[in-house]
Formats: structure tokens, sequence, C-alpha cells
């Protein structure tokens, strides 16, 4: 499927690409012929990219970055030249319960908004100095920036924040012909989500098969989805395909969000 893509030529940056959705849609790119460069502030961003360049047959750059901090996103793109797509995927989810709230969890929350949100606009801005008209930049907010769940307040605030980014950007990329967009998936089977799961779990009294039952049963189609079940959104978004889709924020969740 991937294949009917072709980004040969085109420079790609995917954030928080170290594993899960990230690391997918880099996979996706690099095998349509992309010039990846992959980036994340987990240590194993480096093995990630040379796992990358090995399955695809192609180099594939990995940067060390923490981007909630603005120098490093500006070092982090010295190397850079010239920019095509930005993937701003790196995300931060943890619970912050207001009850009973605590220094830790103050400072959770505030890590989340450095990260989904500030470190998603430092991205973007040192991005947008690299690219040139037509360029395209997709953003993973999450169908929690649709709605909301209990205790994960600072995550779905800034979930929402990313949608208001996004629509802003697109309005004044826009005369430049850069479009923005972003994906809400739903449940994938990532390292992030299945930590929820869990909580979710332990906070219902159930077991985490159950409440994966519980999860799949407020879907449309049946079964949780994995990174490969959504990379060709970002890829479609990405292509000359979507020259005329900006501005939008598009659910991959099985039809559990219908908006």
């Amino acid at each position: 499927m991937i294949a009917k893509f072709d980004f040969t030529g085109k420079s790609v940056l995917v954030t928080g690409a170290s594993r899960g959705i990230g690391y997918g849609v880099a996979r996706a790119f690099a095998l349509a012929g992309a010039d990846v460069v992959v980036l994340s502030g987990g240590e194993g961003i480096v093995a990630a990219a040379d796992a990358l360049a090995a399955e695809c047959g192609r180099p594939v750059r990995g940067i060390r970055c923490d981007i909630a901090d603005a120098g490093a996103v500006d070092r982090a793109f010295d190397g850079i030249d010239a920019l095509d797509i930005l993937v701003n995927n790196a995300g931060y989810e943890r619970p912050t319960p207001v009850v009973g709230a605590t220094a830790e969890t103050d400072e959770t929350f505030r890590r989340i908004v450095d990260i989904n949100i500030i470190g998603t606009w430092y991205m973007t801005r040192a991005a947008v100095r690299k690219m040139g008209d037509g360029g395209r930049i997709v953003i993973t907010s999450s169908i929690w920036g649709r709605t909301a769940v209990a205790e994960f307040s600072a995550y779905c605030a800034s979930k929402h924040a990313n949608i208001g980014f996004m629509r802003s950007l697109s309005k004044e990329l826009g005369p430049k012909g850069i479009t923005v967009n972003a994906v809400c998936p739903g449940w994938v089977r990532t390292e992030a989500s299945m930590r929820t799961l869990r909580l979710e779990a332990e906070k219902a009294g159930i077991g985490e098969a159950e409440m994966e039952q519980e999860v799949v049963a407020a879907q449309s189609l049946e079964g949780l989805l994995e990174p490969a079940d959504i990379v060709e959104t970002y890829l479609f978004l990405a292509s000359d395909a979507a020259t005329n889709i900006t501005g939008q924020a598009i659910n991959i969740d099985r039809g559990e969000v219908m908006s």
C-alpha cells in the first residue's frame, strides 16, 4: 500500500520517532523514497534511525533533542539545509488528577504542556525557516483533542491546543502554499496507550483485557489499531493528493468519536 506514494527527493523530519506511531510514520516515508530525519528526546533514537536505515536501504539520520528546549531545537536544525515535510508527532501522556494534586502532579502537568504545546511550537518555528512554498506540516493530536477523559486534563488540553494551533497556522501559512493538518488517533497499540489502558483498568477495578474490551466496544469497528494502520493518512496529507486540504483534523479511531 505504501508504494503508491512516492516521496523521492523529499526531505522529511518526524519527531517522537524512536517507537510507536512516530517510528511507523518515519518507516513509511523512508519506504516511499523520502530522505528521513528522526528526532526524539530518548536515548533510543539513534538505534531507531539505524534500524530504519537497515530495513529501508537508505540513510536515516537520528537526532536526540528535547523539543521543549528552544536552544536544543535550533541546534538540531543547524544541520538541516531544507525541509519539505514536518511531522510533529512527539508527545507526552500522563494522568494529572486535580483531586489530591501534588507538587509532582504540577510538575507532570507542566512537562506535558512543555512538550505537547511549546515543543510543537519550537519545532514548527524552526521548520518553517527551512521550508519553502508548498511544504507540509502534519501534527499528531488525538481523539482526546476532540473529547476528554477524567484525570488527563493536561494531556487533553494539550491535544485540543494542537488542533487550534494547526488551524491558526493553516491560515497564516496558506499564502505560502504550506498545508497544516492534524491526525487524531484513537486507541493505537503503543507503549503510551497501553500504559494509559492499564491505569484506566486499575482505576475501574477491572483487568486489562476487560478494559480493552470496553474500549473496543465503543468503536464501530473491532480491534485496537496498530501503528501501521494509520501511517498512510500521514503520507496522504503530505502528498500532492492533499494539496487542497488544510486546517483539518482527521480522526483515525475506528469510529469511536464522530466529529
